[in-house]
């Protein structure tokens, strides 16, 4: 165990932890309406609990244990051996269990943003916790815990295809499933709150360092090159959304720059370990314009109300990132040329887990989401959702 690297990694531990809370939240509950903030940070604050527990319990267990190809075992259940000598690589193994922790996470948190203003608390718990349990862990040992993925080469350096697409098509699922909002989508309020946008914003972006910085699990040169790479990719994104919408829309706003900047740290995800600053540059450039273009493709015509666009953002950011990755990484563009394969059979491999991991997640998201349904309800009643979800699920409100 190296002293340093351990620091770093408990670090990046906090850091992405703050991107949940109260990073994603004060993010998220900007782009509601002012009578559902509440029901969105409480959301994320018991999503992170829960999750904790559940990757206590068994998740993490499931994730990085075990040989097998499709899932991990219960050898390491409760942390079932873990002292605080045990070693998980050059790191303590209780603050590599406690860093993936913060992944798990923030990656169903994200998926709060498809169905706010209209779901029942409930709902919301139980689709969360099952859908960790059944597609996280499992995609997470595909492609990190020496699953099938691994053994086939796949690069998903912090997790394009295990956190950005799982989110975006779990989102993507649910809100399809869950309906749209009333008005939607010609009569949608706009953010109650720009300026949360953006301090929201502004703590996902200096968490992002943690979450791919920490990746390297190292405190080294792939840990600065990937947070440098990291920031480039967010800026360049954030420059090419509000352009965009400046010339789309005549006037640039404040949550178009920082959606931009959550685009760009979205998609450098998967690559931030194997490419480098002109590789980032390409990236944050593509994501700028294909995330903001699928933003209006979703809601207008799939009509699909993913309300705060995680599937334009994330999935389809999760999906650049990782095609990306084969052919930007390559010293050619200046990355850092650690693939063993060509690039032809990189692409070939990446696809591939883009495929595997979207149907798993596709097809078990609408089982969970089916089955919650068909139980305890998914949407609250029209009076409910008209009145706003925190006074009348909650209790509380966001204002006085």
């Amino acid at each position: 165990m190296v002293g340093a690297d351990t620091a770093w990694i408990l670090t990046s531990t906090a850091l992405v932890l703050l991107m949940t809370l109260p990073g994603l939240a004060l993010f998220y509950g900007g782009l509601v309406k002012a009578t559902n903030i509440i029901s969105v940070v409480i959301q994320c604050f018991a999503i992170a609990c829960l999750a904790s527990i559940i990757w206590l319990i068994a998740g993490y267990s499931l994730s990085f244990s075990g040989g097998g190809a499709y899932i991990g075992d219960l050898a390491k259940v409760f942390l079932n051996g873990v002292g605080t000598s045990t070693e998980a690589g050059n790191l303590p193994e209780n603050v590599f269990f406690m860093f993936q922790m913060t992944f798990a996470i923030i990656t169903p948190a994200l998926v709060v943003g498809a169905f706010v203003e209209r779901i029942k608390f409930s709902a919301v718990l139980w689709i969360s916790g099952l859908w960790l349990i059944l597609v996280y862990a499992p995609v997470t040992h595909w492609v990190w815990g020496g699953g099938w993925l691994a053994a086939m080469g796949i690069q998903d350096f912090a997790g394009g295809l295990v956190v950005h697409l799982n989110c975006g098509l779990a989102a993507l699922v649910i809100a399809k499933m869950l309906g749209s909002r009333k008005g939607f989508p010609n009569d949608v309020k706009p953010p109650h709150s720009p300026v949360l946008v953006f301090v929201g914003a502004a703590m996902l972006w200096v968490g992002w360092f943690g979450f791919n910085g920490g990746s390297a699990l190292a405190a080294d040169g792939a840990a600065g090159m990937a947070i440098t790479v990291t920031h480039i990719s967010a800026a360049t994104a954030a420059l090419t959304w509000m352009f965009i919408e400046w010339m789309s829309h005549g006037k640039p706003t404040l949550v178009g720059i920082a959606t931009g900047a959550i685009a760009g740290l979205a998609t450098i995800t998967p690559a931030s370990g194997f490419v480098g600053p002109i590789g980032a540059l390409i990236i944050g450039f593509l994501a700028g314009v294909i995330c903001y273009k699928m933003c209006g493709i979703i809601k207008n015509q799939w009509n699909i109300d993913d309300a705060l666009d995680v599937m334009a953002v994330h999935g389809i950011g999760g999906i650049l990132g990782i095609l990306l990755t084969a052919p930007l990484g390559t010293a050619a563009f200046g990355g850092l040329g650690l693939s063993d394969q060509t690039v032809g059979n990189q692409f070939i491999t990446q696809l591939i887990g883009v495929i595997a991991v979207g149907l798993w997640c596709l097809i078990v998201t609408w089982i969970i989401t089916l089955v919650v349904r068909k139980t305890i309800g998914l949407r609250v009643n029209d009076d409910e959702e008209t009145e706003g979800l925190d006074t009348s699920i909650h209790g509380e409100k966001g204002y006085n």
